[in-house]
C-alpha cells in the first residue's frame, strides 16, 4: 500500500491562520471520503488536549482531528513544547513528557527528535489516504533553519506541496509573501505551489491588482483570497488570542478569569464565552476586577510562580474579598491548587520553592509529585453543595493534565473512568454553599447541564439559549471549511494534493 499523499500549510509568520486553514482542508477532504490526518510536527502551547490513550498533543491538532472525522493520537503532534519560564519549556514527545530544558538545550537536541518526527508522520502515512501537515512560525528564520525539524524539512521529507499563507489583515501581505519566497533556497521555493492571502476584509475583487502583483512578482500563482472568517466558537491555541481579547458577549452575568503569566487550557471558557448572556473577561490587574458574579482562576503550566505573580499584582486579597462577599470563585487544575491552604513541592518538580501559603478559601493542601496525570475522564457528581444540588449523580467527562495530588474531604466528583478503564479516584473541593469550589477536570464546562446549572445559580433568571458545546465546534467547522471552499476552489487543491512533489 502506497504512503498517504502530502499537502502542507505553511505561513509567513506566527498567527497568520494556519491552524484553522489546515483544520478547514482537513474537513473538506475528509468530505470527499478520504481518510485523513493532521499533522504537526513540533507545536508551541499550553493548550494541550488529551488523547483516548492518555497522550498529549496541542489542542490545534485535536480540533484538525475533530475536522478530519478521526480520533486524535500522538502521531498528530510528536514534539510538543510546553513553556514554563522564558527561556525553558517541558519537551512531549510521542505524548509523553521527555524533560523540562533551557532553549538552547532543546535546540541541541532537536536532530535527536527528528526520528521521532518522521516515525509519526510514517505511521500517519500508513493508515491514511491524506496527510495535511501544518507548519510553524516562519519557515525562513535564517539562523534556526540548520535545525530545522517542522517546515521545509518536513515537505522535503514528505514530497509535500506547500501552499504560503499570508496575512492581509496585519498589513504587509506583499513583503510577508514575496519577502518569504525570496528567503527560500531555490529547492525550497520550488515546493511552493500556491500563495494564499488570508483574512482579507471587504470586496476581494479589490484585490484583483494585489494578485497580479503576487503572481508577477513570485512566480507562484494565487490560490485564493480567504475572507476574514469569524471563529464561530472554534477554540484559540494561543495565549496570545487572549491578551487582546476584548469581553465576549453582553448580558446579565459577567465572569472574569485571571490572565495569569502562564495560562494553559483556555479552553476550557470557551463554552462560557460563546453562551448568550454572558459577558466574559479575561483580567490581569485589580483595576480591571471590578464586582463579577465569578471569577475563576485557570490552569497554569506554573502553579507556584504564578501565585506569586497574583499577589504581587495585588489580586490575591481583592479575589479573597469578593468570596467573602459571597461571588463566585472557581480553580480549575493550578487555579485549584492555588485555592487551597499549602502547596508543597519537595522534590522540586516545579520549582526550587519547596511549600507556598495559598489563598485559603478551600480546604485542600496539593503535593507536586513527579508523575504525570494524563487521562480522558468521566465523572459521577458527588457534591449537593449550592447550586449543585441540581446535578448531583449527573456523569460529565473532561480530561486531566496534572502533577499535583490534593486529598480533599468534601469530593465533588467521583473520577469513575481513565482512558475507558474503571476507576473510583475522588477529586474537587467546595465550600458548603458551593460559591467556591475547583477542581483538577479540564473540559467541564463543556457538559451542557453542569454549565447551565451553574450559570443559573449566578443569576436567578438566566436561560440557556445556547446550542450544545459539541453541536457548535461542529457548525464552526462547516463554516469554515465552506468559508475557504467558497475562496480557494477544490479542484486545485485536490490536484496538488493528488500531484505531490516530485524529489
Amino acid at each position: 500500500m502506497k504512503p498517504a499523499r502530502t499537502l502542507m500549510v505553511q505561513g509567513t509568520s506566527s498567527s497568520v491562520g494556519k491552524s484553522l486553514l489546515t483544520a478547514g482542508l482537513c474537513r473538506l477532504f475528509a468530505r470527499t471520503g478520504l481518510r485523513v490526518a493532521p499533522f504537526k510536527a513540533q507545536n508551541m502551547s499550553n493548550n494541550a488536549a488529551v488523547c483516548a490513550d492518555g497522550a498529549e498533543i496541542g489542542r490545534a491538532q485535536a480540533l484538525q482531528a475533530l475536522a478530519a472525522g478521526v480520533e486524535p493520537t500522538a502521531d498528530m503532534n510528536p514534539v510538543l513544547l510546553k513553556p514554563e519560564a522564558d527561556s525553558r519549556s517541558q519537551i512531549v514527545v510521542n505524548g509523553k513528557v521527555w524533560q523540562t530544558l533551557p532553549a538552547r538545550s532543546y535546540i541541541e537536541r532537536k536532530q535527536f527528535l527528528w526520528g521521532h518526527v518522521t516515525a509519526a508522520l510514517d505511521r500517519l502515512r500508513a493508515d491514511h489516504d491524506l496527510v495535511v501537515i501544518e507548519g510553524a512560525g516562519s519557515p525562513v528564520e535564517l539562523n534556526l533553519k540548520a535545525g530545522d525539524i517542522v517546515n521545509m524539512a518536513v515537505a522535503k521529507y514528505a514530497s509535500a506541496p506547500v501552499l504560503l499563507v499570508g496575512d492581509i489583515d496585519r498589513g504587509g501581505v506583499f513583503a510577508q509573501l514575496l519577502g518569504t519566497l525570496s528567503l527560500f533556497s531555490a529547492e525550497e521555493r520550488a515546493r511552493v505551489r500556491g500563495l494564499i492571502v488570508n483574512k482579507f476584509r471587504g470586496d476581494p475583487t479589490l484585490f484583483e491588482d494585489g494578485v497580479r502583483i503576487l503572481e508577477d512578482r513570485g512566480g507562484v500563482p494565487v490560490l485564493g483570497v480567504v475572507p476574514y472568517l469569524p471563529r464561530h466558537g472554534l477554540p484559540d491555541e494561543d495565549a496570545v488570542a487572549i491578551e487582546t481579547e476584548t469581553p465576549s458577549g453582553i448580558g446579565p452575568i459577567e465572569i472574569a478569569v485571571i490572565r495569569l503569566p502562564r495560562i494553559a487550557n483556555f479552553d476550557d471558557f470557551d463554552p462560557l464565552r460563546n453562551e448568550p448572556g454572558v459577558r466574559l473577561r479575561f483580567v490581569d490587574s485589580p483595576s480591571h476586577l471590578g464586582r463579577p458574579h465569578a471569577v475563576i482562576l485557570p490552569g497554569t503550566k506554573s502553579t507556584t510562580a504564578d501565585l506569586f505573580w497574583l499577589r504581587d499584582r495585588g489580586l490575591a486579597e481583592p479575589i479573597v474579598r469578593l468570596a467573602a462577599a459571597g461571588t463566585a470563585v472557581v480553580g480549575i487544575c493550578g487555579g485549584y491548587q492555588m485555592l487551597g491552604r499549602t502547596i508543597r513541592d519537595p522534590q522540586s518538580v516545579e520549582s526550587s520553592v519547596r511549600e507556598v501559603v495559598g489563598l485559603g478559601l478551600l480546604d485542600v493542601e496539593t503535593t507536586f509529585a513527579a508523575e504525570k496525570d494524563t487521562h480522558p475522564v468521566r465523572a459521577e457528581f458527588l457534591s449537593a453543595a449550592g447550586w449543585m444540588a441540581s446535578v448531583s449523580g449527573t456523569t460529565v467527562t473532561g480530561y486531566e493534565i496534572h502533577m499535583g495530588r490534593t486529598p480533599t474531604p468534601l469530593p465533588l466528583f467521583a473520577i469513575t473512568s481513565r482512558r475507558a478503564v474503571d476507576v473510583r479516584v475522588e477529586d474537587g473541593c467546595a465550600t458548603p454553599d458551593g460559591r467556591v469550589w475547583g477542581c483538577y477536570l479540564h473540559g467541564l464546562f463543556a457538559n451542557d447541564g453542569l454549565r447551565r446549572a451553574w450559570l443559573a445559580s449566578l443569576h436567578a433568571g438566566f436561560e440557556a439559549r445556547a446550542e450544545a458545546h459539541e453541536s457548535r465546534l461542529q457548525a464552526g467547522l462547516d463554516r469554515l471549511a465552506d468559508g475557504i471552499a467558497a475562496a480557494i476552489p477544490f479542484d486545485r487543491l485536490r490536484g496538488l494534493a493528488i500531484e505531490g512533489v516530485r524529489t
